[in-house]
């Protein structure tokens, strides 16, 4: 069956916004997860009653509040098809031996111990149902070493090794699981950064969203388990797209 229910988490701004305002157009309904209930209004605005919407406010690392959303986008739902972790944040951008060690673990709170439990509660409910498919917005900063951030390159060189063992427990049983780098959308997060202070070119939003779509529809199943890259791999022609998988080169 096509997937039509689809959990989307950060869904209040930036590329969550985005996915969010896309997956809609494209007639999902839509579990949509955000710090509060009032940063998910202007969102749930915009789409209107194209689709069935179901907000729900918690923290991601929180696991009293994601089993809570998770039965409310359920309840009101019936199952979720697809979700995308999306929620996340960046630490200060110094070196590893002056960052704050609070700081530094809170980004791993919620950027691994997120998705972990996002994923801990979606997937029983999609093996009920013969499957599912779930993407993590990663980053290619997971993927090689940077001087600075080190909380953010090591949560997504995570995140990969998460994806990975789902997709190698999972994938008999119905389950896909993809690593999507989106590239550099201009959000606040980015903005913020000093890494993109004199940057002029960002990365198309509606080529995040097409990408994701591609993935959430079944159009990449064969790259479950891979890493795949907004700019480089096109929606329109995943069968053409190579495997990738973190430490193969």
């Amino acid at each position: 069956m096509s997937p039509r229910t689809a959990l989307i988490t950060g869904a209040s701004r930036g590329i969550g916004r985005h996915l969010a305002l896309g997956f809609a157009e494209a007639g999902f309904d839509l579990g949509l997860m955000a710090t509060s209930a009032e940063s998910l209004a202007p969102v749930v605005a915009e789409i209107g009653e194209r689709v069935n919407v179901v907000p729900v406010s918690g923290d991601v690392a929180r696991e009293v509040d994601v089993v809570r959303a998770v039965d409310e986008v359920v309840r009101q739902l019936g199952t979720i098809d697809v979700l995308i972790n999306n929620a996340g944040r960046v630490d200060t951008e110094v070196p590893l031996w002056a960052a704050d060690p609070d700081e530094w673990w809170d980004v791993l709170r919620v950027n691994v111990r997120g998705p972990f439990l996002l994923a801990h509660t979606v997937i029983p409910i999609m093996l009920e149902h013969g499957g599912g498919r779930i993407i993590d917005v990663n980053s290619g900063s997971g993927t090689r070493d940077f001087p600075t951030a080190t909380a953010y390159t090591a949560s997504k060189s995570a995140l990969f090794r998460i994806g990975g063992a789902i997709h190698a427990a999972g994938f008999e049983l119905g389950l896909r699981a993809f690593e999507m780098a989106p590239g550099v959308v201009r959000t606040d997060m980015t903005e913020s950064m000093a890494m993109h202070e004199d940057r002029t070119e960002w990365t198309d939003p509606g080529d995040v969203v097409a990408l994701a779509l591609a993935l959430a529809r079944g159009d990449g199943d064969h790259l479950s388990g891979c890493y795949v890259r907004v700019g480089l791999d096109d929606p329109a022609a995943l069968d053409q797209v190579p495997c990738r998988r973190l430490g193969l080169g």
